[in-house]
């Protein structure tokens, strides 16, 4: 760690804390140069994937889009909070794990579909109807006969 005072590129720490929360190490650093004393702040920086959408458009990936149409598809369900936010975190684990850059938004679409039949088969239908754009009866009989 440089100094920000002579740019001496030698530092010594002299005390660590981790904030209440735990997401964040605040150390206290001294200059081996000039002596001078200075605080650091590191946290985890989480790289989650640029979503490609079918017209070609790039958006940052939004937990918070994930969650809103998630929680449209169980709308009156008998589904829990925390059971959204289990699926959300395998979500998210899935997309940290893959090391993928980009990721196409029908994939992102498969991997919800996937969370929505573990946990509500009807919310599973409804989101897989918008997102499947079905037509007509026939595609829903069929996607009821694969559940």
């Amino acid at each position: 760690m440089r100094c920000p005072f002579c740019n001496h590129g030698e530092t010594q720490v002299a005390e660590t804390r981790e904030s209440d929360e735990g997401d964040v190490v605040r150390r206290r650093r001294r200059c081996l140069s000039c002596d001078k004393r200075f605080t650091t702040y590191e946290r985890a920086e989480i790289a989650l994937p640029v979503v490609v959408k079918k017209d070609g458009t790039r958006a940052d990936f939004d937990p918070s889009k994930l969650r809103a149409s998630m929680q449209l598809a169980l709308r009156k369900r008998p589904v829990s909070i925390e059971q959204i936010d289990a699926a959300l975190e395998r979500i998210q684990e899935k997309l940290l794990t893959s090391g993928a850059r980009e990721l196409p938004s029908t994939k992102l679409g498969e991997l919800v579909m996937r969370e929505l039949k573990k946990i509500d088969k009807v919310a599973y239908v409804r989101f897989a109807s918008v997102y499947r754009s079905f037509e007509d009866v026939d595609e829903f009989r069929q996607l009821i006969r694969d559940i």
